[in-house]
């Protein structure tokens, strides 16, 4: 609890910021303090020290799975402030009203972690989405930005039609919001709960872009400015599995067997399509979308399990992807062009920031030593222990083994190959020294994912 109302306090700061100071980088500065205050404020709840005692009346209810995912949401949010709050401030006329948005998305996080109602979920993906939306707009003179702020607006409103039908036949059959009394409450499988249960599974694959709800995502994500892309494509994304994992978990778990091999027919179409897909793509922004619905592929892997190593993947498959991925659209954002040959001999221009994203896109790729091998290893590690379904896992590798080709394509053309002619780009000290923290993080995470296991299982 102390999260979401410390969170929509910041949103509504921020909102005022701008008639206070007209100095942008004190608008990075205030939005990153506020994100220390406030992964101090989750920290105490996770220790047994809320601020707040609401009565929600059971809607809303934290644990340590929950309160460790808002932990990791806050400490991704800060990387992404500290690598990308220069390209904020440098966009548009007001960056204090971007950080305001970017607060009530995170408020929007807090209350899906805890959600223990359909109430709730539908509240706090709307709130999640609802400035999306704006951020993806924001590039009010670019076309292919207006394109993707109205491609994602229909889309999503089409999605929550489908979620809101679908509790509407769920809450027919069941007469509860409740998560736990929609589980308790199984009988047999009607034909109401079982149209709920579809339509509610297409509306949360489209959130996080599996396939085959994906369409929106390669268009969305190319068209929104690059610095607003790194946040949705990361932070955004995993709100939306939490919430994914938490629902069918808590409100379907008793009823696993009837819609596993749905979950693994989606899993299975989201490898491959995410993976073969980017293969063929020379957009490096275009490349990190697909990019991004193959990562989706491997998390609904712990959507099937619903198990322990499940949890403690996820967790630690949300944090190793959004840093790596927050750091690749960092220097990314620095440059016009946004193709991979752009990329031709930047090792040798900037060898502190290629080596630094050198890692995180080995990371992506599930290279040992990194945090992505791991979570790459406890969602297999996950499917195999809940059913020993030893096919799914082969199909995850083999596709871990096509994104080793296209994401080496960055690398041999950061190290490999050379620029006839290439774009100047700066990078300030507190940049490099930021990208080397993240990328030693992953590297940590990599060798001790026991950190963050730990306080899952707390």
């Amino acid at each position: 609890m102390n999260a979401i109302i410390i969170s929509a306090l910041l949103g509504v700061l921020m909102m005022y910021m701008g008639f206070v100071t007209k100095k942008t980088r004190n608008y990075t500065m205030v939005a990153v303090i506020g994100l220390l205050a406030l992964l101090a404020s989750i920290w105490l709840d996770y220790v047994g020290f809320p601020f707040f005692q609401i009565d929600t009346k059971g809607m809303l209810g934290f644990n340590s799975f929950g309160l460790t995912f808002d932990l990791v949401v806050v400490a991704s949010c800060l990387i992404y402030f500290l690598l990308s709050g220069a390209e904020i401030e440098t966009f548009g006329k007001s960056s204090s009203d971007f950080y305001a948005l970017i607060f009530f998305i995170l408020t929007g996080m807090f209350i899906i972690s805890g959600m223990k109602s359909l109430l709730i979920l539908f509240i706090g993906i709307e709130i999640v989405s609802i400035p999306l939306y704006i951020l993806a707009g924001s590039e009010k003179s670019n076309l292919k930005s207006n394109e993707a702020a109205l491609k994602y607006f229909l889309l999503g409103s089409f999605s929550t039609g489908l979620m809101l039908m679908g509790i509407a036949f769920i809450y027919g059959d069941s007469g509860t919001f409740y998560l736990e009394g929609i589980n308790i409450g199984f009988g047999a499988l009607s034909s109401m709960m079982a149209i709920g249960l579809v339509l509610i599974l297409a509306a949360m694959s489209f959130k996080v872009s599996a396939a085959p709800f994906h369409f929106w995502t390669p268009d969305v994500y190319d068209g929104t400015p690059t610095v607003f892309t790194s946040f949705m494509a990361t932070i955004v994304k995993s709100a939306g599995f939490f919430a994914f994992f938490k629902l069918f978990e808590n409100a379907f778990g008793s009823f696993h067997k009837h819609w596993e091999l749905l979950i693994s027919f989606i899993a299975v179409l989201t490898l491959l399509i995410g993976n073969i897909t980017a293969v063929f793509q020379q957009s490096l922004k275009r490349l990190l979308s697909y990019s991004s619905i193959a990562q989706a592929g491997f998390m609904i892997l712990g959507v099937y399990a619903l198990n322990i190593y499940a949890k403690q993947g996820l967790i630690l498959y949300f944090a190793v992807y959004s840093m790596a991925t927050i750091g690749i659209f960092a220097v990314l954002a620095k440059f016009k062009d946004h193709s991979i040959e752009a990329f031709n001999g930047f090792a040798k221009r900037h060898p502190m920031v290629s080596a630094a994203m050198l890692i995180c896109i080995l990371s992506l790729a599930g290279i040992p030593l990194t945090g992505g091998f791991f979570a790459k290893y406890y969602m297999l590690l996950a499917v195999i222990k809940y059913a020993k379904v030893v096919w799914l896992a082969i199909v995850a590798v083999l596709c871990a083994a096509i994104s080793v080709y296209y994401y080496f394509r960055v690398i041999q053309a950061m190290y490999f190959k050379d620029a006839e002619t290439y774009e100047e780009v700066e990078f300030s000290k507190g940049f490099k020294y930021m990208m080397i923290i993240n990328a030693v993080l992953l590297i940590l995470l990599g060798i001790h994912p026991d950190w963050l296991f730990s306080l899952v299982s707390n």
